[in-house]
């Protein structure tokens, strides 16, 4: 068996996640409470009782994700006495989740990561006045439709594609008056189906330019490691180890396409028949199904989850 493991994005966060793991175990109360030190905040109480709102500011939820996720490998890594390179071949992450892959991976600190993605959810956030921006998911659209549409739809504003998730599910990313045209256009181009997402940025468009210059001055600050296992990065749909190449590629990401359902496409054609989805939610396995049927898939959230894989080894 050839596996990657994977890490959700923004949008799988909900009170309560992590919770579980961190009432059973002693790893992930740990990763939690130095979230919390380093952060200088209790974002593990707004992560286990605190309100959707609290928890769907983006500088609190790309953190947030990243703790749960990390605190769930670390219980695997400790639980399982195991190594990320006897278990996967390659790591990925759906936008935030890249830096939890790199995390679990090697290439950050766990201090690092939370750092960087508090600065990114800020910077993110701050990039376009809210109201000013908006996302909107193509249903029953593949990419090169999708391209169309944002061309289309532009009108010498922004609109482009943020992420291609899987087929007949892209994601399109602006202003927000180009983003309120979509639909009609989208209509009539056979579009099935169209729906706008509760955001607050335009996440991956040209207009996160200012995030992206935020990244760029913070990633020269931080130590990126050679990863234990190549990433398989969200803006190529390829491998790389190598650190230099890492942080441009996390620089680029800011304002550039998720190209996820390439991503998976890459992976099933190095081999990978099993992917396994640390985090909360399932959204990744999700996708993955849809963009490949030879690829099993496997959600680890709960004790339960991490026992029966551990269990199956």
């Amino acid at each position: 068996m050839t596996r990657a493991i994977v890490f959700p994005g923004q949008g799988s966060q909900y009170p309560g996640m992590g919770k579980e793991m961190a009432d059973a175990f002693t790893e992930a109360r740990h990763v939690f409470q130095e979230i919390d030190d380093v952060l200088q905040q209790k974002l593990s109480q707004i992560i286990f009782s605190g309100t959707a709102e609290e928890l769907a500011l983006t500088e609190n939820t790309q953190p947030a994700l990243m703790a749960v996720s990390i605190a769930i490998f670390r219980v695997l890594e400790k639980q399982g006495k195991i190594k990320l390179p006897n278990i996967a071949s390659y790591v990925a992450g759906h936008s935030l989740g890249e830096y939890t892959a790199l995390t679990a991976a090697g290439s950050f600190t766990l201090a690092d990561a939370a750092r960087l993605l508090r600065i990114r959810g800020k910077a993110m956030q701050q990039a376009v006045p809210k109201g000013e921006g908006g996302m909107v998911v193509l249903l029953g659209a593949d990419l090169d439709l999708a391209k169309k549409i944002a061309a289309e739809t532009a009108e010498n504003e922004s609109c482009q594609v943020a992420n291609d998730n899987s087929p007949g599910q892209v994601v399109l990313s602006g202003s927000a008056t180009a983003i309120a045209r979509v639909a009609g256009i989208a209509t009539a181009h056979g579009v099935k189906r169209t729906v706008q997402l509760p955001v607050s940025a335009p996440f991956h468009s040209a207009l996160m330019e200012p995030a992206a210059k935020a990244m760029a001055d913070a990633l020269t600050r931080i130590e990126i490691k050679f990863p234990a296992v190549p990433l398989i990065a969200n803006v190529t749909a390829a491998e790389t180890s190598d650190p230099v190449e890492i942080k441009k590629l996390l620089v680029e990401q800011v304002t550039g396409m998720v190209r996820w359902r390439e991503s998976v496409v890459y992976m099933e054609e190095k081999g990978v028949d099993n992917i396994i989805e640390i985090g909360a939610g399932s959204v990744l396995c999700g996708l993955v199904k849809r963009s490949s049927k030879k690829i099993s898939t496997l959600s680890l959230e709960r004790p339960v989850d991490l026992e029966k894989f551990l269990g199956n080894l």
